[in-house]
């Protein structure tokens, strides 16, 4: 019975996955587990392979090699829509909300893959925005958005597809400290407050590190490292790789 629960507690695993674009080696041979209500990051130097790989299990890229499981079931040849509709969401790097939408009408658009009309879908959407912080700006058109409530508003987005899994992409990048303070707060609750498991790709060191359960590294598209954030700090092949002598000090 031990044994059958370790096996679920594994959500999600990506096992062995190459991608290859051309002869180019994007990604190689990488593996790994996301366990149920974890927090894992995945960092890297520019061009590791971070966002490939977050491209290859949400269903944009099948991978050249290897395979992506969702509670067993193998996702890797599936489309994004049916990966999303299974559970799991995204945000993306360079935000791009429907520029001449509200920002609730943004987020109505994402709910109605689970709702099936638009009193439900706005209730999801309602829901979604005051969890953000963004209720007070629903009817503001998304393109007037300051930066950091646009990062919030592709969270928003993403929560409303009502996933179990999200994963964010350098959801930080560009933020002020307050804003990357407020951030921190609701990726924290996005795990407590609503059981989702999260995979976050992200730059801003002392946020992943404070935020992480465990970390894995990856440097020229192969994974050079994985553990908890105090062993990646010490870990003297991710300091040479990405984080420097100065963060190893």
């Amino acid at each position: 019975m031990a044994a059958k629960e370790g096996i679920l507690m594994n959500l999600l695993e990506v096992k062995k996955v190459s991608m290859h674009f051309g002869g180019l080696a994007a990604l190689t041979d990488v593996s790994f587990e996301l366990k149920k209500q974890e927090i894992l990051g995945l960092i890297g130097p520019n061009g590791a392979g971070k966002t490939t790989m977050f491209n290859v299990i949400n269903g944009f890229y099948p991978p050249t090699k290897g395979d992506v499981y969702l509670r067993g079931q193998k996702i890797s040849k599936l489309k994004p829509h049916a990966i999303c509709k299974l559970g799991v969401s995204r945000t993306f790097q360079v935000v791009k909300p429907l520029q001449r939408m509200s920002v609730l009408d943004n987020v109505i658009a994402s709910a109605f893959l689970r709702k099936k009309n638009k009193v439900l879908a706005e209730e999801t959407a309602l829901e979604v925005l005051k969890f953000t912080n963004l209720y007070d700006d629903r009817n503001i058109v998304s393109k007037g958005l300051p930066l950091g409530k646009r990062k919030r508003l592709e969270i928003a987005r993403a929560l409303a597809t009502l996933p179990e899994i999200i994963l964010l992409d350098e959801s930080f990048a560009g933020l002020n400290p307050t804003e990357i303070n407020e951030q921190i707060e609701i990726v924290k609750k996005i795990r407590t407050a609503r059981g989702i498991t999260i995979l976050i790709i992200e730059h801003h060191m002392k946020v992943i590190m404070s935020i992480s359960d465990r970390i894995v590294v990856l440097n020229y598209g192969q994974k050079i490292a994985e553990g908890t954030p105090h062993e990646i700090g010490h870990n003297p092949s991710v300091i040479e790789a990405y984080l420097g002598e100065e963060h190893g000090a």
